[in-house]
């Protein structure tokens, strides 16, 4: 037994040389026919590292040949069967650029998608190249609408849409939790921005209801604090909120939670307009006492007025 397993040791290491010692030759070799059907039959072998090596060397020279066509398309697959997403985007994307009118155009647009695709992050990351790939898939859906991938080219799309839901809504979180911070001022506008925005972006989102809900404690929160001559406007917006809300989610879970809200904003908003008022009143004091003192003193001479009388 033992015999037999270094027997079958030996066969192998033996190939594997022989394997190398070909693929090292290839390398040297000038013949570009030989390149070219080597290149082709470790493709079909599924070697695609060694298919690329290959292709990069004939590639150039057989430019603008007829053979030319179906060694740029395996290439760019060859990088895609390693991985290589975005190398693989880009081969696609020229492919498809070069020969547009080929039976293969479809395909490799669709790759090229696919690929930006397969290379977008999760959606805690920065999702720039998820962008492309949307742009990559739109495109796509407009050139082929009958294509055979027309509906998994949606599907992409749709993931995609979820991926920058999801961040959006983690972006939100993120300046909510920001608002307990020693400064929440900068950070409550934003906030209020960010989950107005949030629900124009994504109008159908299962978040909506609870940003919706947030967006109403964190306006009380911010009308709360706010400088006294904008205070009034800023508190009257949780009422603008608090109803925008009931007429959206009348059977919403929050809806209970929304009416303390509201008595506790119409008692900032009271005490802020008593004090402004008082405030108002006071200045309104102060400035008639200010007219009165700046006029000059008029009193008359008796014996003036007798003397003047006298002489008429």
């Amino acid at each position: 037994m033992k015999v037999k397993q270094i027997y079958i040791l030996a066969l192998f290491l033996t190939l594997a040389f022989s394997s190398c010692g070909k693929f090292y030759k290839l390398e040297k070799s000038t013949n570009w026919e030989e390149l070219y059907e080597a290149a082709n039959e470790y493709y079909d072998q599924g070697e695609f590292n060694k298919a690329i090596i290959l292709y990069d060397k004939i590639l150039p020279v057989i430019r603008g040949s007829e053979k030319a066509e179906m060694a740029d398309f395996n290439y760019a697959y060859s990088h895609f069967r390693t991985k290589r997403y975005i190398e693989s985007a880009g081969y696609f994307n020229t492919f498809y650029q070069t020969y547009s009118r080929s039976p293969l155009a479809e395909e490799a647009l669709f790759m090229n998608a696919y690929s930006l695709y397969l290379d977008s992050p999760d959606f805690n990351l920065d999702q720039k190249s998820s962008r492309d790939a949307v742009n990559a898939i739109q495109l796509f859906i407009n050139r082929f609408p009958q294509s055979d991938s027309y509906e998994r080219a949606m599907g992409m799309i749709d993931d995609l849409q979820k991926r920058f839901e999801e961040k959006a809504y983690q972006e939100s979180m993120l300046y909510l939790r920001l608002t307990e911070g020693l400064f929440p001022g900068d950070f409550y506008r934003a906030c209020i921005i960010n989950f107005q925005n949030f629900s124009k972006d994504f109008p159908d989102s299962k978040y909506n209801e609870e940003l919706a809900y947030k967006l109403v404690e964190v306006s009380l929160s911010y009308g709360s604090r706010s400088v006294f001559d904008k205070k009034e406007d800023r508190l009257k917006d949780v009422f603008n909120f608090a109803d925008q809300f009931k007429r959206r989610y009348p059977e919403s879970k929050y809806i209970g939670a929304i009416d303390p809200l509201i008595v506790k904003a119409e008692k900032e908003l009271t005490a802020h307009l008593k004090v402004k008022k008082e405030y108002e009143e006071s200045l309104a004091k102060a400035k008639l006492e200010e007219e009165d003192a700046a006029i000059p003193s008029t009193e008359v001479n008796p014996s003036e007025n007798s003397i003047e009388i006298s002489n008429n």
